[in-house]
Order: structure tokens, then sequence, then C-alpha cells
């Protein structure tokens, strides 16, 4: 059910802190080093990527953030009024894979942190134990976990300020490399990374602002989160950035090599902050997998169902780390592109239906209802809506497996999550106002 009003306890400045928390991650510093390591950018441009991609994404994100104080709802159920009762668990289903890829990748960047200070130790054992410790928070001690996440930051963000100031200080880092260059290529791609990064975080932010009382108003629910996403994410993948240019095959390495006896401590920083900072992640799947399984299934939620489904997701997903840890870098990218593709039209249902169509006006309790009442289980307007989104994206599309048709009339430019937010927009409007009108006639 929504927050009641008495329990909203949040304030502006805990939104700050929440996303400033969680953007203090590794992941982040080995996402920003795609730029000037993957693609080659100079450091220059890479940064200027990263930012313009930080700023776009987090604008999307922060929209859907400023739901939380009108409906005090989680964001995937909000979901349900676009998608129908039903509908709205594919969105939760795909929420959930997001969830389990960050896991896996939080596990392995955990892991080469190690490796970098203690060479000889075997990396996938190494995995499993953090998987061992990232599980065992989120089934009991994920309240610790929130607690300490504070900390956790401060002393990730201390080390990142400390090893940027470093590194900047070495001219055979920030000298331009003989083989870096700018390219519109690159500098797209990452600038498509900036915006996925962004908006991985849009199917929960709502979670965390609807603790925030109604009269704190969207307003100030946008610019808190934005601020907090877009300052900490650019911060810490700027790290990123310079070890990028100093060693593009395992840009955390590059800290011990560079900094000596100092890096080797930020390593294990990172290291300890990883495996502790993923409960959360995995958390976020579990949640959503209980969501699929009650809405569907109607299961009973239990401590036990949530324990075992905690503990099979977290093996799955660390399974998927032991396989994909040889070629990191260049499978976390294909991921981030691919979560591009199936975020972009749900974000665009959801914002259109929201501030265009509805203007935030929605019967909450119609949500809870399993028939899905005015909304119904299954939304063919929404559902046909993100199908032809999806669609839209393909003859633009650029992976590892496929490039489409149209790809090479735009010089490999990405622009396929363009096209796919702009289409998916254009037709959900068109097909849910024609949807009202003729509700309202009836």
């Amino acid at each position: 059910m929504p927050i009641p009003e008495t329990e909203r306890t949040g304030n502006p400045w805990s939104q700050v802190a929440i996303w400033v928390g969680l953007n203090m991650m590794p992941l982040a510093v080995v996402t920003g080093a795609v730029a000037s390591g993957t693609y080659g950018l100079p450091i220059g441009w890479s940064i200027v990527a990263i930012l313009i991609g930080n700023v776009v994404g987090a604008f999307g994100a922060a929209l859907h953030a400023s739901q939380g104080p009108n409906l005090g709802v989680p964001q995937m159920l909000q979901a349900r009024a676009q998608f129908g009762y039903l509908g709205a668990s594919l969105f939760a289903l795909i929420a959930f894979i997001m969830f389990m890829g960050f896991f896996a990748s939080i596990l392995i960047v955990a892991k080469d942190s190690l490796l970098a200070v203690f060479p000889d130790f075997n990396g996938t054992v190494v995995i499993l134990l953090f998987a061992a410790l990232g599980i065992g928070l989120c089934v009991y001690g994920y309240e610790l976990l929130r607690r300490t996440m504070v900390w956790l930051s401060i002393m990730i963000g201390v080390a990142v300020a400390a090893s940027m100031f470093l590194l900047w200080m070495k001219p055979e880092i920030t000298t331009v490399r003989a083989d870096a260059a700018f390219n519109i290529e690159g500098f797209f791609a990452m600038l498509a990374i900036g915006v996925v990064w962004q908006l991985a975080y849009a199917p929960y932010v709502s979670d965390y602002t609807r603790y925030l009382p109604r009269d704190t108003g969207p307003k100030t629910a946008f610019w808190t989160t934005y601020i907090g996403l877009v300052g900490s994410s650019v911060f810490v993948m700027m790290l990123g950035v310079l070890l990028g240019a100093a060693n593009e095959s395992n840009p955390l390495a590059a800290l011990g090599e560079h900094l000596g006896a100092f890096g080797l401590i930020v390593l294990l920083v990172f290291a300890v902050s990883s495996a502790l900072i993923n409960g959360v992640e995995l958390y976020s799947a579990v949640m959503n997998a209980l969501t699929v399984m009650q809405s569907n299934f109607g299961i009973v939620i239990s401590s036990r169902v949530r324990i075992w489904t905690t503990v099979i997701s977290g093996s799955i997903a660390t399974t998927i780390a032991i396989i994909g840890q040889g070629d990191f870098m260049a499978n976390f990218e294909s991921f981030l592109t691919l979560l591009l593709y199936v975020l972009i039209p749900w974000s665009a249902i959801n914002l259109v239906d929201y501030f265009a169509l509805r203007h935030g006006d929605y019967s909450l309790d119609d949500m809870f209802r399993k028939d899905g009442g005015r909304y119904g289980r299954w939304n063919a307007v929404g559902l046909w809506s993100y199908a032809i989104g999806i669609v839209a994206q393909i003859p633009f599309m650029i992976t590892p497996l496929f490039t489409g048709p149209l790809a090479s009339f735009v010089q490999g430019i990405d622009i396929a999550w363009l096209t796919g937010f702009v289409v998916t927009a254009i037709i959900y409007y068109l097909l849910a106002s024609a949807q009202r009108r003729r509700e309202l006639a009836h």
C-alpha cells in the first residue's frame, strides 16, 4: 500500500545522501574507464561525454523520482497504470535481470580489486567469498548495510578524491596517449553509457522519494535526486577516465601500478566496499522477483520464500560472474547497451503517462486490485507501445552481436535509444489519448 503520510519521515537532503552513497562504488570507476580505455578517447573528451550523458540521463531518472511524494508507491508498482496488473510484471522481470547483472558485475570488480593487491589469489574463490558476503547481508543484515552505507561512501569518496589528485600529478597519465584521439562513434557511445547509468536507477528512484512528505513537492524531489545522481556519478567516473588512460585492459590495476602502497590500500577499500554495497543490488533484484511471483502466481511472500529467493538469485548471479570474468570490460559494455535499449521505451511511456496525460492523477486502490481495476490485467496500449519502441530501435542498434542496417548511415553513432524514446512517446501518447476518449464517451 502507499506510504501513509504519518510514516513519511524522509527529508530532501537524505535523497542526496542516498544517491551519492549508491554511486560511490568501483563499478562507476570501471564505467568511466570505458571512455579512455575501450574507446580510446582523450581524457578531456572522455569527461565531456560522461558529463553530457549523466546530465541527460539523470534528467529522466529525476523525473521518475518526482512522482514519489505524490503517489507514495514503488516505481514498478506504478507501472500497473500503464501496462496492467499482470503486464507490469514484465518490467519487474526486466528490473530483476538488470539488478542481477549489476550484482554479477560488482562481484567481478571486487575480485579484480583484490587480485590487483594479491595476484596469487584464485579469482573464482574470491568471487564465491564476496558473493556469500553479499547474499548473507541481503538475508540477514540489510538494515545494518543501509546504516553503514554513509560511512562506506565517505571512505570511497576520500579514496577517489586522493587518487585523482595524485594521478593528475603524473604527466605519463595526463599526457595524451599516442593512440588517443577524438572519434565520434566512441564519444556518442560513451554518452549513451552515461545515459543508461542514470536510467538504471529509474525503476526504483521513487521507492526512496515516496518517503518524502507530500507537501515536499515534485520539484524538491527532482532536484535533490538530480544533484545526488549527477554529482557523484561524474566525480567517480572521472577517476575511471584517468585509470583507463593508464591501463585500458585492467583500469583498477593502474592504481597499484602508479600509486604504489596508497593505490593498494584504495584497491582494498574498493574490494571490501563493493562486496558490502552489493547486497543492495541483490536486495533490489529479490524485491522484483517477489513482485513477479506474487502478481502472476499468487505466492504468499513469507520470510522463508524471501530467503530462498535471495539464495537462488544470488547463486545464479554468482555463476554469471564466474563465467563472465574473463572478458569483463567487453561483456559489461554490451550489458549496458542492451539495458539502455530495454529501459528507454518503458521510461518514455511512464513519463508521458504521468506528466502529459494523467498529470499525476491515479487511482491507487485500482493498482492493488488483482483484476487491475480501471487499468486492467493487461493494458494493450502500453504493451504495444513498448513493443513498437523496441522495434523502432532495431535498425539503429549497435551491439557486438548485431548492428542495425541503418547504423552505417549515421556514421556508426548509436542513436537507437533516442529513436526509441521519441517513437515510443509519440505512439503511446496517441494510442492512450484515443483510449481515454473512448472511455469518456462510454
